[in-house]
């Protein structure tokens, strides 16, 4: 008998079951993005396969009520937990008017709602970590009990808006959450030829914070590490690192060809634990899913999916009129 470790760390079967449903709709949107950029309906993507777990693992340690997401933009498993709909996203997709993000201005993947705390990323990397501890100084200096998560792949913990991020955060205790994606490629750059410590938690001491390093396949691990770095900045305890160790099962980008910097091999080996696989697989042993339950899920999921990619292909572009609209200050 397989033991409940979801129990263990506070999540009930109704918790895990509906992680499981956000991680697979998550896959589902990313797969139908690929399909269409491959028939050549919308211009790209940038894909959240194989770090599902990571994020929504993450986003369920965390208040969705009240707490503040810096997401960058692999991060489908996390918005969709924080209220973003697959509507939502492929009007994104489809640079429609109605997109929710920036109307239909901005690349896919720049996720911005502001109803759902969800902050609006940028293009050059990193920038979102510099914003994320501002918003944790200002929710300090205003005494709330808010607590601001931001993520980046491991090739944006190289750059200066992280260590600048991390140390004001260290000063001045801040309640922020780094959490590092480590998908193991930077573009095409491997991750030892990216740090010459060996861990990205490794830097968190430089900055006076605790730094983890937490199997990002594994979502129970990571909502466990979330929650006890949520609670250590509700308490006034400062800010957390978190590293969590995945693997990027497609191209960097719908115009990347990884096939230059790593064998197929080894991608077949990585989907070997893909996470919308082994977490299937758990909630099976542990009996809060069985096979009836899944294939009905899978279904379900696929109906939003194909309901969302119809509605968004249809929605009407942004009017000429309004080129200018989020530009320049209005009157």
């Amino acid at each position: 008998m397989v033991e409940n470790r979801h129990l263990q760390v506070g999540l009930r079967d109704e918790d895990v079951l509906e992680m499981y449903k956000v991680m697979l709709l998550a896959r589902r949107i990313d797969e139908r993005m690929w399909l269409l950029n491959r028939s050549g309906k919308i211009p790209f993507v940038v894909s959240c396969q194989g770090q599902e777990a990571s994020q929504v693992g993450a986003a369920f340690a965390l208040n969705r009520e009240k707490d503040y997401v810096l997401p960058y933009y692999r991060d489908l498993g996390v918005v969709l937990a924080f209220g973003m709909t697959a509507k939502d996203l492929m009007l994104s997709s489809f640079a429609k008017a109605e997109d929710p993000n920036s109307g239909g201005r901005q690349m896919p993947g720049h996720f911005g709602q502001k109803k759902n705390r969800i902050v609006t990323g940028s293009s050059p990397v990193t920038t979102q970590v510099p914003h994320a501890v501002g918003i944790a100084l200002a929710a300090k200096m205003e005494g709330k009990d808010i607590v601001s998560f931001v993520t980046f792949g491991e090739g944006s913990s190289n750059q200066g808006d992280f260590h600048e991020g991390a140390n004001f955060a260290g000063v001045h205790k801040l309640p922020v959450i780094l959490m590092c994606e480590n998908n193991q490629y930077a573009i095409s750059i491997p991750i030892e030829k990216q740090l010459a410590c060996g861990k990205v938690s490794d830097r968190a001491i430089g900055y006076g914070m605790p730094g983890v390093t937490v199997d990002g396949n594994d979502p129970i691990e990571v909502y466990k590490a979330v929650k006890e770095a949520a609670d250590r900045g509700r308490r006034g305890e400062g800010p957390s690192l978190i590293e969590a160790v995945s693997y990027r099962l497609t191209p960097h980008s719908s115009d990347d060809d990884d096939s230059q910097y790593r064998s197929a091999d080894e991608v077949s080996e990585a989907k070997k634990i893909d996470s919308i696989i082994t977490f299937a697989a758990y909630l099976k042993a542990t009996s809060v899913m069985d096979d009836e339950m899944e294939k009905q899920i899978n279904e379900e999921i696929m109906k939003v999916v194909n309901e969302a990619t119809d509605y968004a292909e249809e929605a009407p572009f942004a009017k000429e009129d309004t080129l200018s609209k989020y530009v320049y200050a209005e009157k």
